[in-house]
């Protein structure tokens, strides 16, 4: 998506918002985890399960690189 179109921009604002009313408490979850839980040496761990069964999963444990990525995710606040 080009962040710079404002009219793709609005679009997924639209997305955003139906999605947080969709499943209110991730948004919540995730705003919780950026704020208290993601630390370097934190593991975090993704497992999606298909429809049909099947499970994809993997980790990653989070190093001082990262860190700066995480900062300024937390400075964009997505949990206004």
């Amino acid at each position: 998506m080009n962040m710079q179109n404002p009219a793709a921009l609005l679009q997924m604002m639209n997305l955003w918002n139906r999605f947080q009313n969709n499943h209110p408490k991730f948004p919540k979850f995730i705003s919780a985890v950026m704020k208290n839980a993601i630390k370097e040496d934190s593991i975090i761990e993704i497992k999606v399960t298909t429809a049909d069964g099947e499970c994809y999963d993997s980790n990653l444990k989070i190093n001082a690189d990262d860190m700066e990525m995480i900062r300024q995710l937390r400075e964009m606040s997505f949990d206004r």
